[in-house]
């Protein structure tokens, strides 16, 4: 009969425990009794030996099925069972597929070539071309793939060979008393390759200083902030890895005429105090051409007009915003003699009127006299 104890009371889970809880009730165990940590406990050692080999029984799908079957003896390999891995395998090996994560990953991860770098360009538009959408070529200076070695870094002819520091994988495995830490490899920095014999036009680098043209489709309704990505337009990766992509940030010029708030543009229009006073029709531009506007008598300077469905349609869909349009009434300037008495005349006439001509002036000369009666009292 075998004298040694359960494996999943040595871990001290139930028969159904998941992968999760083995590895957490393991790691536990291994942290508790490593001979690192209790050099002077002599069963620290043991119990650590137990609880390894209760582990890489049950977090072995395989194994795991056959000694729920048949106890120890199907995983004894003197009983005709699988071998154990705690016959070969070394606490590095086990400590790092349950701590890899905690030290930078498995030991047989490989770094391999980079992926490209993102690029972003600065695209600056006119607000009709925002407005409408427009198609531009556009100039990015970047790296692209060599066309020599096509990407490869190495003489036409030859190829790179795996670095023997590292086996290939890119990284190093340092162990540092309890500690097993993995580093970039020093000498193929990573890649896991070594080219002896660089090829003469990128210089073993695999990708060249280039500037590329390509054609941009900006759609109808961007505005300043939105950006356009261009899927592998960045910079080429590393010894044929994947290029980064490129996002193509949009800025609108400032317009003479109208200025934008979302999907609303906005401009101002002066009109003549004889327009504002008697009412007609002014004609108002537009990112689509001339409208003609009705202004009725007695209109105030700062007057808001709206003109529907002349502004901006949205670029991710919606409705289309509207032109307002401010009205700002003119006052004359370099007026002849004639003109200037005219003038007199007429506001002689408007004072004989009293309030009625000029009811703002009459509201702001009470709330003013109101101001200094309040000041006195």
């Amino acid at each position: 009969m075998s004298t040694k104890v359960c494996y999943y009371e040595v871990l001290g889970v139930s028969r159904d425990a998941s992968e999760a809880e083995l590895k957490k009730a393991y790691r536990r165990l291994a942290m508790k009794y490593h001979p690192d940590r209790n050099t002077d406990n002599p069963e620290a050692e043991s119990k650590f030996k137990e609880a390894k080999e209760a582990y890489e029984v049950l977090s072995d799908s395989k194994k795991r099925a056959a000694y729920d079957q048949y106890g120890h003896a199907g995983v004894d390999p003197s009983m005709g069972g699988r071998p154990g891995a705690g016959a070969g395998a070394g606490f590095e090996d086990i400590f790092g597929d349950v701590f890899g994560d905690i030290f930078g990953g498995g030991g047989g991860r490989r770094q391999g070539a980079r992926r490209g770098s993102d690029l972003q360009y600065n695209l600056e538009l006119t607000l009709e071309e925002a407005v409408f959408g427009t198609e531009v070529k556009i100039e990015v200076p970047t790296l692209v793939a060599c066309k020599t070695c096509h990407g490869s870094g190495a003489r036409e002819g030859t190829s790179a060979t795996t670095c023997t520091t590292c086996g290939g994988v890119g990284q190093v495995r340092m162990q540092q008393g309890f500690f097993a830490v993995q580093q970039t490899c020093p000498q193929c920095r990573g890649k896991g390759k070594i080219i002896s014999d660089p090829c003469p036009d990128c210089r073993g680098a695999g990708r060249r200083n280039e500037r590329k043209t390509l054609s941009v489709k900006v759609p109808a309704g961007v505005d300043t902030g939105d950006r356009i990505r261009l899927a592998g337009e960045g910079e080429a990766g590393e010894a044929g890895a994947p290029a980064g992509d490129l996002y193509v940030q949009m800025r609108v010029k400032p317009h003479a005429i109208f200025t934008r708030d979302d999907n609303d543009l906005f401009c101002e229009m002066p009109i003549s105090m004889v327009t504002a006073a008697l009412g007609g029709e002014i004609e108002v531009p537009t990112l689509d051409g001339k409208l003609r506007l009705k202004i009725p008598a007695e209109t105030q300077t700062g007057k808001l007009f709206r003109m529907r469905g002349k502004g901006v349609k949205p670029v991710r869909g919606g409705p289309t915003g509207d032109l307002l349009c401010r009205v700002m009434v003119e006052t004359p300037v370099h007026l002849s003699s004639k003109q200037k008495e005219l003038l007199r005349e007429f506001d002689r006439s408007i004072q004989k009127g009293g309030d009625k001509h000029s009811p703002q002036n009459a509201s702001w000369t009470d709330r003013v006299k109101k101001f200094f009666d309040d000041l006195t009292a």
